[in-house]
This record gives structure tokens, sequence and C-alpha cells, in this order.
């Protein structure tokens, strides 16, 4: 298949369906996201594990669907739906890269920013429009920043985010990524959007700086 219809597709399955997981499964499974560049990016992350005591789920591939399927449910409300939809198929993408295992644990160190260097990649290689390319590798540069302001880390850039991205879009953004694993119950749900609720406290103050 023409690598720019089959991300015409994309395009299209990421603005329309209820569950864009069961088209890329689909692909995934028939072998067509290993067909070319730069789709293997997202084949690759069928390989990626990830710490099963926080994604269960496994893979970063099972991560990236459940993601999207999330982001689908709330696209309607963001500012930007096909900027939101991409982030959501794009945001790990440095996981692939970055991911080791360190002391026994396996972790994925920066991948946030090595994700938008790639999501950019990806994305020039179908469009010249530099606004949307940066809009979506601005919110996945950005993503982990929930992780970093509710546990208080030294990677926390509260300033510097907040003058790339909006901060319900990337609050929204945060919900579904953090709400995106397995074995999701309600004690988890309701302790996700408290951080998310709490991230969002802690970020508006520097609207007013």
């Amino acid at each position: 298949m023409d690598k720019h219809r089959l991300f015409s597709e994309f395009d299209t399955n990421l603005l329309n369906d209820d569950q864009p997981s069961l088209y890329f499964r689909k692909l995934a499974e028939a072998g067509l996201l290993n067909t070319a560049y730069p789709f293997i990016m997202l084949d690759i992350l069928q390989k990626v594990e990830q710490p099963p005591e926080f994604h269960p789920e496994g893979s970063v591939w099972e991560h990236t669907l459940l993601v999207v399927d999330l982001a689908a449910a709330r696209r309607k409300i963001s500012a930007n739906p096909r900027v939101f939809m991409w982030t959501a198929l794009l945001h790990d993408l440095g996981k692939a890269n970055t991911t080791k295992i360190r002391r026994g644990k396996i972790t994925a160190y920066d991948h946030d920013k090595q994700g938008a260097k790639l999501a950019a990649k990806f994305l020039r290689e179908f469009t010249a429009d530099e606004e949307f390319i940066n809009q979506v590798t601005r919110l996945v540069r950005w993503h982990m920043q929930i992780l970093y302001v509710t546990k208080k880390l030294p990677f926390a850039d509260i300033q510097k985010m907040l003058s790339e991205v909006p901060l319900e879009e990337i609050a929204l953004f945060c919900e579904c990524d953090r709400l995106g694993r397995g074995n999701m119950n309600d004690k988890i749900l309701q302790a996700e959007l408290a951080n998310v609720d709490y991230f969002m406290q802690q970020c508006r103050p520097y609207l007013d700086t």
C-alpha cells in the first residue's frame, strides 16, 4: 500500500472512529506497519516492554492503543482534535530508543524528549504543515509533566511547558495517558483523575505570571 494513502487512512480513522485501535490492531496483525518507513516506528512498539507494575497491559503498543481509544472518546472537547489524536498515536515513540533495564527495572528516561523528535520525523514524511507538526510534538514533549509535578520531581518545568502548550489541552491528554493502562479499577481511576486535578491546580498560578 502507498504510504501516503496509509497516512490518509490513519488520519480518517483517528478523527472518525469510536475505537481507532481496531483499525491499527488490524494493520499490525497483518504486518502492514513494518513494510515502510516511518510506520515501522509504530511497529517496533509491539516489542517494547513496560514496567508491569505501572503498565499491566503489556507493551508500549498495547498502551498506545488504549490511549488512542480514550482520546477518541474525548476528541470533541479538544481544542484541536487532529493534533490531539495524532499525539495519542505518536506520544510514546521515544520509548523504542530509551527503554532499558536499570537495576532490574524497566525504565524509559527522556522518552518524552526523544518522542517529540521522532514524532516530528514521522509527520514530516507526509506533511509540510509545520504548525500542525509543532503542536503535536509539543504535546508529546510535555506529556510526562503530570508525573513530575504530582511527584514533585526536579524535572518539572511548568512555566516552560505552559509557554508551549495550553494547560487544558495537556491536562486532557495526560488524563488519557494516565488512564491508558490495563487492570483499571475504580480506585486507580479516581486516583488518576485526582492527579489530573492536582496537576491543573499546581499549574494555574503560572498562567497569571
